[in-house]
């Protein structure tokens, strides 16, 4: 009954528009009331729950990542991708994807990702004739790749979520080849989509702008290096590599490219406090919906019930991506993580699944949950951008969105796709 109780609350309030940390919140304090624990339990987990010291990545690779937004790094990337890949059918769409690729290294966030190369780009690919819906679906889509590339702030929650033993380089090295793929399947889906539409391409530069272009953009992709190749070879620690991105970003923007001056920089620190805080209320408030999925012993039963009649870990596999993809419907990613780690991966390890695979299964498939309606963050930012409703945009993101689906199950079901790299750099 305490279970049932949980998640009735939870997915009335928000049914009926509740924030999710609030919603997580409430619902715990109604079933510790019910069981006749003491509130004070509360208080304790969502000061437990927010006081990980490996969290303190998060804020500063957030920081990191506004400053590389706002200090011209994304105009540069942006005018590498083009130089390189401009010059295919609908090479515009094929700049937007690349971009994505290139900056998601950087801001490790979708939202972010959306916000700055879809800023720039949906705007350009309209006024140079390209429908607004194909200008949104290929923007929106190709932001999904910054979830899976160094520095994701989603695998890190995971790896807190997952109890912090899991190594967060592995993640990192897990996630790259994923995301080749990802960005290779949309890039090929825009292709299709913009042959059948009758959308151009872009003069090829030559050879001398590309390499220009490549020198301008180094600094900016450095901070990829910086990041994966310092924590994979135990240079420093992931909390270290934030802190030395932050100070690595404010040189590349202040000292190199210059562009970083006194406003932005005030307006950078304002917005990534806001996103900062947003996240960590909701890290902090899931900790006591956690604890409480494993004081009524949640996990066990999942796996009790999976075993009573799925003998395939396949099998597993596929039922935990279908039940992930319709709570992405209407649960933004880092609720779901953490709310769904603490169930789903012992049901993983109790079937043999590597723990960093399925991490990049969950993000990957509630990364899909951001791209579709009705709590898709990264559609309403698209949309909103592209000034198009998403309705609109629904009607004409299938082939995108079934490329990423695509993407999605080979992930899962051919594993040494995510775990050869780890492999190799162990």
């Amino acid at each position: 009954m305490a279970i049932a109780l949980l998640f009735l609350v939870f997915a009335i309030l928000l049914v009926i528009g509740v924030p999710v940390a609030f919603a997580l919140a409430a619902a715990s304090l109604v079933t510790l009331l019910y069981l006749d624990l003491p509130s004070v339990v509360l208080v304790q987990q969502i000061s437990a729950g927010s006081g990980s010291a490996s969290l303190i990545a998060i804020p500063l690779f957030i920081f990191a990542g506004e400053i590389m937004m706002r200090g011209g790094i994304s105009e540069r990337l942006i005018a590498l991708a083009s130089s390189l890949v401009g010059r295919l059918r609908g090479g515009l769409g094929q700049v937007s994807v690349l971009s994505s690729l290139f900056f998601g290294g950087v801001s490790g966030s979708a939202i972010a990702d959306v916000s700055a190369v879809g800023g720039t780009m949906i705007p350009q690919m309209v006024k140079r004739g390209y429908d607004r819906d194909f200008a949104v679906n290929v923007s929106i889509t190709a932001a999904l790749v910054a979830l899976l590339v160094p520095p994701s702030h989603n695998l890190i929650l995971f790896s807190a979520a997952a109890g912090g033993g899991l190594s967060i380089a592995r993640l990192f090295a897990a996630g790259i080849v994923p995301a080749l793929l990802m960005t290779v399947a949309l890039m090929f889906t825009g292709y299709v989509v913009a042959r059948r539409r009758g959308y151009g391409t872009e003069p090829f530069p030559g050879m001398r702008a590309v390499m220009v272009r490549l020198v301008s953009a180094l600094p900016g992709l450095g901070l990829v290096a910086l990041i994966f190749v310092g924590i994979r070879a135990g240079i420093f620690t992931a909390v270290e590599s934030a802190a030395i991105a932050v100070v690595y970003a404010l040189l590349v923007t202040v000292v190199l490219y210059r562009q970083l001056r006194l406003r932005e920089f005030l307006d950078t620190v304002v917005h990534a406090a806001r996103s900062t805080g947003v996240i960590l209320f909701v890290i902090a408030t899931a900790a006591v919906f956690g604890w409480l999925l494993a004081y009524l012993q949640v996990p066990a039963a999942a796996v009790e019930f999976l075993q009573s009649f799925a003998h395939s870990k396949y099998m597993v596999l596929l039922m935990i991506v279908v039940m992930l993809l319709l709570l992405g419907t209407f649960m933004d990613l880092a609720p779901m993580i953490l709310i769904c780690t603490p169930i789903f991966l012992p049901v993983a390890r109790a079937y043999g699944i590597d723990p960093v695979h399925f991490g990049l299964v969950l993000v990957l498939t509630g990364g899909l949950g951001l791209v579709t309606p009705p709590v898709g963050s990264v559609l309403f930012i698209g949309t909103a951008i592209g000034k198009i409703s998403v309705g609109e945009s629904m009607r004409t993101i299938w082939p995108f969105w079934l490329a990423g689906l695509a993407v999605l199950l080979v992930v899962a079901f051919f594993p040494q796709l995510s775990l050869w790299l780890p492999g190799i750099l162990a």
